[in-house]
């Protein structure tokens, strides 16, 4: 066995035929900015190997979890698309979307730092078309030939397969180090963006540029938005880390929660769009995936709503075995020459060949079209189709040369004429050799609170990294982004801050911040901390307050069973001290009740105080008041206290729909 080891450290790259590679950075294109060519060997085998590296999940966006819902467009897109789902406000397409974190395995926790797949799948009548995108609107490598290099480098380090789902550790931060074009995807991962508190209240985004087609063949660039009609919130990092051991299913958990308690997610989808003779009048090139389209140049055209609302009848057969692929599209929507949308192309059908056991996997009922397809493919594991007659082939006699090919104008999908022209060359155009700035303007957008959130997450996760030569160049490399970015985390892990760097960009785009976010309290979980003897005329109204503004009340207590209240009231408890916690909730109303234990009274301080280190929403009466005072809690903000149920509902009822309650922060 010993002639098979190899030690790589010291030696020239070759491919697996022991071919000398001149160029690993740049996939093999027709000109700076036009398409991948198929002829690039080089970029096909070691994309085709890294398809194939793992078996039988995914090799990202193992862990996830889908439900099915419809599309509704709000208006006629006819003067953007021909595409036929986005014509008629009274059809309903079918969808089914499927969530997902990117860099775990099948078995790992949902919480975790990362980003977040949101992949849609539309059931059109020309075809299903898949929206294969993220909770982030732009990635961290430009050029598809990379895509080994960045998963090699965050996932678990091979010697001893350690850390699992997550990218707190050498390889990853030598990777960003190392490669300078990661730097704005890495501070929206350093974001709270990354620790979404729901599926249902996290954004989506197509990341790539398309173009839109219209009848007449006038293209378009358009870039594509999901957003949640609940808004966008998050989690904080220590509240994540704590739900990852309490409940590693949280996210799917109140995904098929909300759905079967008919709390169907909404998400509107939102586009962009430039004109064509526009494309070069920005300070960003339109087929940058390192890039934004900033709202507020560009603005959101929000065209349609989705609707989720039904839940999958087995994990298995749905969620695991659907196959997305940016290429399934329908006439009207076509790609641009995006290095890295352009490798995708390739590498998702030739992903699924593996994962799914051949060339059949779009016949497995999830990813089966709702219209007939038709064509000369036979045979192969897993075909379901049964073809009568002789031909299989094209042209034919024997068949009146059917099936044939259909015209633009009986649906036939044309793409885009678009002049290609240039050298075939291994290279990057100048236009994507900017990247910090729209780093600097993500950094500029930010609210206090979320800019303290990014240096502590830039702090924990080199805090783990053990190379101090990996951590001073990513502090380096950041002081370009930021001064006061770098020398923040540069203290907290013990390396030399930078004196000079920092950038002239002074712009911000509000529409990156979460803090102008809508806020509901619909949905919220509240725990309510109750033991018997509770008051239970307040109880009740305050109860039915909450409902009625579509929070979901849960009782919390020291066993199961039922309680009762002063008035003979009962109340069943959901949720022992021991089987529950404060993570798990978004806000807590704390009554106790007459004669509480001493244990009881301990549980419940420690409940209020972790929800408050957490910036939670409290509410508090009777008792819950003197654990307020005990714990020096009580006129904090975001704390509600009183015995007046009418005017105590209201103002909590207030204090919910903020969500966090960042003042306790900074005073």
């Amino acid at each position: 066995m010993e002639q098979y080891r190899v030690d790589d450290e010291g030696k020239k790259l070759t491919t697996n035929q022991g071919l000398k590679v001149s160029e690993d950075e740049f996939s093999l294109k027709a000109g700076e900015r036009g398409p991948t060519l198929l002829e690039d060997f080089h970029f096909r085998e070691k994309m085709t190997h890294f398809d194939h590296e793992r078996i039988p999940e995914r090799i990202v966006h193992a862990r996830g979890f889908a439900a099915h819902g419809e599309f509704e467009v709000y208006e006629s897109m006819k003067e953007f698309t021909r595409a036929g789902f986005l014509q008629d406000p009274s059809v309903k397409t079918p969808v089914f979307v499927r969530f997902s974190t990117v860099a775990g395995s099948r078995g790992s926790a949902e919480t975790v730092r990362d980003a977040r797949g949101f992949a849609t799948k539309f059931y059109t009548e020309e075809g299903n078309y898949d929206l294969v995108g993220n909770n982030i609107p732009v990635f961290f490598i430009q050029d598809a030939i990379k895509f080994p290099d960045l998963i090699h480098a965050v996932k678990p380090e091979p010697h001893n397969e350690i850390p699992q789902a997550a990218s707190a550790h050498d390889t990853f931060w030598d990777f960003v180090g190392n490669n300078q074009e990661a730097a704005h995807m890495v501070m929206w991962t350093m974001s709270d963006r990354a620790i979404p508190r729901s599926l249902r209240m996290m954004e989506g985004f197509g990341v790539h540029t398309f173009r839109f087609v219209n009848e007449e063949g006038k293209a378009r660039f358009v870039k594509f938005h999901w957003k949640p009609v609940l808004g966008t919130h998050s989690l904080v990092w220590d509240e994540a880390q704590i739900i990852n051991g309490k409940d590693p299913d949280f996210h799917r958990r109140d995904l098929y929660d909300s759905i079967e308690n008919g709390d169907y997610p909404e998400y509107e989808l939102g586009v962009q769009m430039i004109e064509e003779e526009d494309e070069f009048k920005f300070d960003f090139d339109l087929l940058d995936p390192t890039k934004l389209w900033p709202e507020e140049d560009i603005p959101v055209k929000l065209i349609g709503k989705m609707t989720l609302n039904r839940n999958v009848d087995n994990v298995f057969a749905e969620t695991e075995q659907v196959a997305f692929h940016p290429g399934s599209v329908v006439p009207g929507i076509d790609f641009s020459n995006d290095p890295l949308l352009q490798g995708r192309l390739f590498s998702y059908t030739d992903t699924q060949l593996i994962r799914l056991g051949g060339p059949n996997f779009h016949e497995l009922p999830i990813n089966r079209p709702v219209c007939p397809f038709f064509n000369n493919q036979r045979d192969g594991y897993g075909r379901h189709t049964i073809n009568r007659g002789q031909v299989a082939y094209h042209k034919n006699s024997l068949a009146a040369n059917t099936p044939s090919p259909a015209s633009a104008e009986e649906g036939g999908y044309v793409h885009y004429q678009e002049r290609v022209e240039g050298y075939k060359i291994r290279a990057r155009s100048d236009s994507f050799k900017d990247h910090f700035s729209q780093a600097t303007l993500f950094w500029n957008s930010m609210s206090q609170p979320e800019k303290e959130h990014i240096i502590d997450a830039f702090s924990f996760e080199l805090g783990k990294v053990k190379s101090e030569s990996v951590q001073q160049q990513v502090v380096d490399m950041f002081a370009n982004v930021s001064l006061e970015l770098a020398q923040g985390f540069a203290e907290a892990i013990g390396v030399t801050p930078p004196e000079q760097g920092g950038s002239n960009v002074t712009k911000s785009s509000p529409a990156l911040s979460q803090e102008k976010t809508k806020k509901s309290p619909e949905t919220r979980k509240v725990g309510v901390i109750l033991d018997d003897g509770f008051n239970g005329p307040e109880v009740s109204s305050v109860l039915d307050s909450l409902k009625a503004k579509g929070i979901q009340p849960e009782i919390i207590s020291s066993k199961l069973g039922k309680l009762k209240g002063t008035d003979g009231s009962e109340r069943k408890v959901d949720h022992t001290f021991l089987t529950c916690d404060s993570v798990l909730f978004d806000a807590i109303y704390a009554v106790g009740g007459q004669g509480a234990s001493k244990r009881f009274h301990r549980d419940a301080s420690a409940f209020l105080q972790e929800a408050f280190m957490h910036y939670k929403p409290i509410g508090a009466t009777h008792e819950g008041e003197k654990w307020l005072e005990a714990n020096e809690m009580k006129n904090s903000p975001g704390v509600v206290s009183g015995n007046s149920s009418e005017k105590f509902a209201s103002a909590f009822i207030d204090a919910i729909t903020e969500h966090r309650h960042w003042e306790r922060e900074i005073i």
